[in-house]
């Protein structure tokens, strides 16, 4: 089950250098790529406004 980045998101891109399968794409807000979301929550770590959950 991948990653979800939602309305929250402040565009920082922090999560982005954190993905180690780079499943995430630039945006307001970011988007990450489900079927190459590997799940494991580094991005969600790493948000500063935390606005990434698991789906």
């Amino acid at each position: 089950m991948a990653h979800v980045i939602s309305d929250d998101c402040i565009g920082c891109g922090s999560c982005a250098g954190q993905c180690p399968v780079n499943a995430i794409s630039e945006g307001t807000p970011y988007k990450i790529d489900a079927s190459t979301c590997i799940d494991c929550g580094a991005c969600a770590d790493q948000c500063p406004v935390n606005a990434i959950s698991a789906q």
